[in-house]
């Protein structure tokens, strides 16, 4: 039987994973067992951020929207409450992109205390 030589096997392995690790500084970008460490890292980091984003842009679209109803003289849990009283299914990061334009976010909260 002939003898199998991995070497090739190996190689294809690092060479993927030095591909990852392209545009990181210093020896975590060209020696194999800090890019392999370097890798695991961000690739942690950047599964627990796909979270993070979703709860960040939600506090992002409360803060604009709380800012859009003070200006109307209203607080936003009550804005909130008036929106899901009335049926008016409008979701928040709609209502932020409203609360830019004033007179269409004016309009929507006298519908909503209507």
């Amino acid at each position: 039987m002939a003898r199998v030589k991995r070497g090739t096997t190996i190689k294809a392995s690092h060479k993927k994973l030095l591909g990852k690790a392209k545009g990181f500084r210093h020896t975590r970008k060209s020696v194999v067992r800090l890019a392999k460490q370097a890798v695991m890292k961000a690739e942690a980091y950047a599964y627990r951020s796909r979270r993070l984003k979703k709860r960040d842009f939600r506090r992002l679209w409360i803060v604009r929207i709380n800012a859009a109803c003070k200006a109307n003289g209203i607080a936003y849990s009550r804005f909130i409450k008036l929106l899901n009283d009335k049926n008016i299914p409008i979701n928040r990061k709609e209502l932020s992109v409203t609360a830019q334009d004033a007179a269409k976010f004016k309009e929507l909260v006298e519908k909503a205390k209507a």
